[in-house]
């Protein structure tokens, strides 16, 4: 999807749909599973086929899979929220919690009668638990909280994934709200992420190449799309110098023969082979320094004027 906005050709539309197909079969036909946080990431990236080519498919199960999670998922336990998977019901954390809020906004302005689901409300009480549960005072997002029965949040796992998901669910507050503290508080946490979890330049190894290969490029994706509604300033300057030098160290140590192979580290010459989530948030980071040389795509403009 992100090489369709791009460029605009629609053979990157066709391998998204075969995409979609290939996922649903492999799971069994179905589209649903234990993860709701996984479910979320497949609704989302449905809605954008949905968005781009108005096939009312994707859209049709973007919402079965919000049905699904809010039915299975949704508690009171730690306050209500969204857990993370459904044989931990009381487990909570933000990888389940942010994109339950990012959808759900996205969802109330899709569909004809969002009323009848109560996105909005859904989407403002799991932002709210994740601001009185898991953000610090300095914007810096914690992970999760119960994940032993012990009521402790998990301060020790410091990931960019999370800070990036509480960027996009205040971007999408912001765009449906009107709140003005929304892109506030985004920043904030932007600029704290920055100073705590990279060295200027690029984050730090974030572990083996599993999923938190892939947690830098959730974090870039939602800057992306903080900046793009984000006024010219030193705020959105100093992100996007952030953006430019990251990309330009990825490159530097993670280009090999015209050809994009980055390590975890992007700091660092790449060795050996190279997990597919690494690659996934290689190029979702450059997919973002592409909007910014390119001023942002059309449709993000937009949806800044809307905001």
């Amino acid at each position: 999807m992100d090489a369709w906005e791009r460029t605009g050709d629609p053979r990157w539309l066709d391998r998204a749909r075969e995409t979609v197909d290939n996922i649903v079969e492999r799971n069994g036909g179905s589209l649903f599973n234990d993860y709701f946080d996984d479910m979320l990431w497949f609704a989302l990236a449905l809605l954008r086929l949905h968005e781009a080519d108005g096939d009312p498919r994707p859209l049709a199960d973007a919402v079965a899979i919000w049905d699904h999670v809010v039915e299975h998922g949704w508690n009171d336990e730690q306050g209500p929220s969204l857990a993370w998977r459904k044989q931990q019901l009381a487990y909570k954390n933000t990888p389940a919690n942010g994109p339950l809020v990012i959808l759900s906004l996205r969802l109330e302005r899709a569909v004809d009668d969002p009323g009848s689901r109560a996105f909005r409300s859904y989407a403002e009480r799991a932002l709210g638990w994740l601001e009185r549960t898991l953000v610090g005072p300095d914007g810096f997002v914690e992970d999760g909280v119960n994940r032993e029965g012990d009521g402790r949040v998990d301060v020790q796992w410091r990931f960019t994934y999370n800070q990036g998901l509480y960027i996009g669910a205040l971007v999408e507050q912001g765009r449906t709200t009107g709140d003005p503290s929304a892109l506030a508080r985004a920043v904030r946490t932007a600029r704290t992420a920055i100073t705590e979890l990279s060295d200027g330049t690029v984050f730090r190894d974030e572990g083996d190449g599993g999923d938190e290969g892939l947690f830098k490029g959730v974090f870039y994706r939602y800057l992306g799309t903080l900046l793009a509604v984000l006024p010219p300033g030193d705020d959105r300057s100093a992100l996007e110098a952030f953006v430019r030098a990251g990309t330009d160290a990825l490159v530097a140590h993670g280009l090999h023969d015209g050809r994009l192979r980055p390590g975890n580290d992007w700091s660092r010459p790449t060795s050996g082979p190279i997990p597919y989530s690494t690659l996934l948030s290689a190029i979702m980071a450059v997919e973002q320094r592409c909007r910014i040389e390119a001023g942002y795509p059309a449709r993000e403009r937009v949806a800044a004027a809307e905001g």
